[in-house]
């Protein structure tokens, strides 16, 4: 051997001594999945921030319907009158339809010529060289013609219009629907729709109007379906998972004020809308229909939510009077997989689906052990989620029933009594040193879903965290200890089918919860991907069928890791690892050897870093900065059949075989 030869093997057995060898073998692992599909990573879904109304839903009218209830009074909010019109909420004796009461009056003013009303839209409209799809509903008798356009808010241009001939009659409500192609691409959101008409044309000088409804192209071109922007930014994460309808959202602020499917099925003329518990009316136009095609469209595994006989108040449903409502939830199910000759699955088809969806996960209510305790969550535990459990169970037995709380909760003292067969669902909102100490929190544990899970708090920060707020957006630090934890999830995969973050989505004008997936305004160009994003894509790109045990030189920490190889990619093997190493700044040098493979195998390495040297920075809607480095690189076994590279500090990495797999 020459000098120099020599003094290279020695470096290679340096570097093998100080790094962290992992060998994976080849056997032993677990299944993941008990339905036929992978581990999977998804999110979760409730109107906060209006992620639904004013976010991925996409109708472009704020206010289309005056839906109001106790807490959220009707009014005009949002419309603005155009030459002197006079506004008014009126409440006739004939009204659009008895979920809809209310309507807006628009009556001349002291002006003359035309006259209307323009809406600004959820903090603004986007307007480019697109086919808008609209319709407005209107009672009294008008001859003539409306004119609905797209203008901007800032000066006199106006972008396109469209007349549309009145059907307008006295004593009854008319729609109307049109589309409108703007001739140009407005240059910013800050714009609004209008709908004008020559009071000479009608009997009384005013018309009432509702249902005024405006919709860009949608995901898929669904008829009142989703932004595309937002959906594509979903779609991009290769998501398994959709829960819904929350959260919050379904517990509803009273037990007179849940979130009923059944009121968001049909026409939206025929849907009340809902008293949202994030501080603002909902449209019920992202319906039961709605989160059915979402999950469709996106080929996404359903976790549906039940309403169980608790609101966010604590008003707690007795268990004399619970039937009612356990029957409810039997029908909802059925609605989702019934045949045509059930009386819920005849509905769908009505509705225009006739295929029954696939679902395999019901929860049973949303974080019982929290709201009302302790009379909450005994009732939970005595009488509400058993009867739940027993009739799903009775009817659907292929139906994974969850529990709306993890094994931890309320233990020691009050804990859960789980039937063999129920998942628990745990939502860790953590500091990401939290996450990365629950590593291990389900290696010996029941099975369960993390139903939501996201670093919302920076290390070390004021007690008690939660009355102050979260931090700015999602930052990489937080998005490494997030990645760590869901590496010690994907260990566990034979027991814990899917990992969903939450919330997902955020509105920029109006907020109530910072940390999310996806930001959002009316401007497209807005639209973000949070670093966790990136995290959280890397991982469900890279997926495993089965996990596979490992062994090391090292204990876990600062580095952690899984490992697995997926049947359905020819058994690709693939190795997920994090290093979180937030004090020592220097790399990780990492070895890992599949066992069976062939030295000069090729495998590609995927790594995610911070581009800037703050690792509380994030990425800020405002500058359009992405600050996530993606290094993809393709490298060889070596003698020993191992793959050999080094971790940057705060890093999180995938090694996959599979030298065609995205992500």
């Amino acid at each position: 051997m020459t000098r120099l030869g020599g003094l290279l093997f020695a470096a290679s057995c340096l570097t093998s001594a100080l790094a962290v060898d992992i060998v994976v073998k080849s056997s032993g692992g677990n299944v993941t999945g008990k339905f036929g599909h992978s581990y999977g990573y998804g999110f979760l879904h409730e109107d906060i921030n209006n992620s639904g109304d004013g976010g991925i839903y996409a109708e472009l009218i704020q206010n289309r319907a005056f839906q109001y209830s106790e807490k959220y009074p009707v009014s005009t909010a949002h419309y603005f009158p155009i030459n002197s019109a006079n506004l008014t909420i009126q409440k006739l004796d004939t009204p659009l339809s008895k979920a809809l009461p209310a309507s807006m009056r628009v009556a001349g003013g002291n002006g003359t010529g035309k006259i209307g009303f323009k809406n600004e839209g959820y903090w603004g409209m986007d307007v480019r060289q697109q086919k808008y799809t609209g319709s407005f509903w209107v009672k009294g008798a008008y001859k003539g013609e409306f004119t609905a356009s797209l203008a901007s808010n800032l000066t006199s241009d106006v972008f396109g219009e469209v007349k549309v001939e009145s059907k307008s009659v006295a004593d009854e409500w008319t729609e109307h629907e049109f589309e409108l192609v703007p001739t140009v691409d407005a240059p910013n959101s800050n714009n609004t729709f209008s709908i004008t008409f020559d009071p000479k044309g009608t009997s009384s000088g005013y018309l009432d109007f509702n249902l005024i409804s405006l919709f860009p192209p949608t995901y898929k071109g669904r008829k009142n379906g989703l932004r595309i922007d937002i959906a594509e930014a979903l779609a991009d994460m290769n998501p398994h998972f959709l829960r819904f309808p929350g959260g919050n959202m379904l517990e509803g602020n009273t037990n007179r004020t849940w979130w009923d499917w059944k009121d968001t099925l049909g026409p939206l003329k025929d849907r009340p809308g809902f008293e949202g518990v994030w501080n603002y009316q909902q449209t019920h136009g992202l319906g039961m229909l709605e989160y059915l095609e979402w999950a469709e469209d996106m080929d996404l595994e359903i976790v549906l939510g039940v309403w169980a006989g608790l609101s966010l108040n604590g008003d707690i449903t007795p268990q004399a009077d619970l039937q009612p409502f356990i029957d409810d939830a039997l029908d909802e199910i059925e609605f989702v997989v019934g045949s045509t000759d059930t009386t819920w699955g005849a509905r769908r088809a009505e509705l225009g689906h006739p295929e029954p969806f696939v679902l395999n996960y019901v929860e049973v209510g949303n974080e019982d052990w929290l709201a009302g305790y302790p009379s909450g969550w005994e009732s939970y535990r005595e009488y509400r989620f058993q009867m739940f459990y027993d009739a799903i169970r009775a009817k659907y037995p292929n139906i994974q029933v969850i529990a709306s709380a993890a094994s931890s909760d309320r233990s020691p003292d009050a804990p859960l009594e789980f039937p063999e067969d129920a998942l628990g669902d745990y939502h860790p909102y953590r500091q990401p040193d939290e996450l990365v100490e629950e590593f291990n929190r389900f290696d010996n544990d029941i099975g369960h879903i993390i139903g939501e899970v996201a670093a919302t708090h920076v290390n070390g920060g004021e007690e008690p965290r939660w009355d102050g707020p979260l931090y700015i957006y999602p930052w990489w630090q937080g998005a490494v200890g997030e990645a760590v934890s869901l590496i010690g999830y994907e260990r566990n995969s034979d027991r814990i089918p899917g990992t969903f973050y939450a919330p997902v989505l955020k509105n920029e004008n109006r907020f109530q919860w910072a940390i999310t997936l996806i930001q959002f305004a009316a401007d497209p160009k807005l639209t973000t991907k949070a670093v966790t994003w990136y995290c959280w894509s890397l991982f469900a790109h890279h997926p495993i069928s089965h996990t596979l045990p490992t062994s090391s030189n090292s204990s876990y920490g600062p580095l952690y890791w899984g490992a697995g190889k997926d049947e359905r990619r020819n058994g690709s093997l693939v190795w997920k690892g994090a290093a979180y190493n937030t004090t020592d700044g220097g790399p990780v040098p990492v070895s890992v050897h599949f066992q069976g493979v062939k030295p000069g195998t090729k495998a590609k390495l995927t790594v995610l870093t911070n581009s800037v040297e703050n690792n509380y920075m994030y990425n800020d809607p405002q500058t359009g900065i992405n600050i996530v480095n993606t290094t993809k690189t393709i490298i060889e076994a070596g003698y020993s059949g191992a793959f050999s590279f080094q971790l940057p500090q705060l890093s999180v990495a995938v090694l996959d075989t599979d030298l065609s797999a995205a992500g």
